[in-house]
Formats: C-alpha cells, structure tokens, sequence
C-alpha cells in the first residue's frame, strides 16, 4: 500500500540507515555494548510509526545524500515498514538483553544478514516483502 500521508523518502539515506542497523547489529553480537538495541529499537519506533521525516538521523543522511546529488525518491510505506521490523527486531535485542537471555542474538544477525544485503546492493528484503504481500493482496 502506497503511503501518500507522508512525504516519499530518500532511498540512499535509507542505505546509510542500513549502515546503523549493520553497526548497531554488529556491537551488539559482538560486544559486551548490547544496550545499543535501544537504538535500533527507538529509531525503528520513530521511523516507521510516526515518520522518517521526525527522525533526526534520517535528516541528517536525507541532508548528507542531496549535498552529494544522490537523493532518490521513493514512496515511505516499503521503507516505514522495514523499520517496524526493525523496532520489533531492537525490542526484541533489548529485551533479550534485560534478561540476561540469548535469544537476541535470533534478531541481531538477521538485521546484520539484511542490513549488509541493503548496503552491498540495495535491495531491500522488507520493502520487498512489503510490495510483495500487497500484490496477493489485490490479486
């Protein structure tokens, strides 16, 4: 479903904000740092429930990429729902981490696994996922 209640988004800002969930995933797996899932969870929250545009990261990576003439355009709901399964991914990380348990490191490497995916090609499992759930959707 197309999102036209909120302004389209940059999509290579949306690679830079790979680039933190990838650094955020990789702190938390491999450091005693696993706090930051905070970060990914809180930024997913902001990102996808409220709007991109709110998000003070993404403004400061939309700002980065039109100074270098590399701003793309693309509609927000592919990209607001990749970050709702990142909040649900960060929570889950978070969680896992308040009690002491394992099972954080579950949504840990699939953030890595897909946040590399996006940096390395651009291609965006969720907002895929996303486009292809709505075209059984209509069909």
């Amino acid at each position: 479903m197309l999102r036209f209640d909120i302004a389209p988004v940059c999509s290579n800002a949306y690679r830079f904000q790979a680039a933190m969930s990838f650094t955020i995933a990789a702190v938390y797996l491999f450091t005693s740092y696993q706090w930051v899932a905070f970060l990914l969870a809180f930024g997913g929250l902001l990102r996808g429930f409220v709007s991109p545009h709110k998000c003070l990261s993404y403004r400061l990576f939309a700002a980065i990429t039109g100074r270098l003439g590399w701003t793309r355009k693309v509609n927000a709901g592919a990209k607001m729902f990749a970050d709702k399964i990142a909040a649900v991914a960060g929570t889950a990380m978070a969680v896992s981490w308040l009690m002491g348990a394992e099972f954080g490191a579950i949504p840990a490497t699939a953030i890595l696994i897909f946040a590399l995916v996006d940096l390395a090609t651009g291609f965006c499992a969720a907002c895929w996922a996303y486009g292809f759930w709505y075209k059984l959707r209509s069909a």
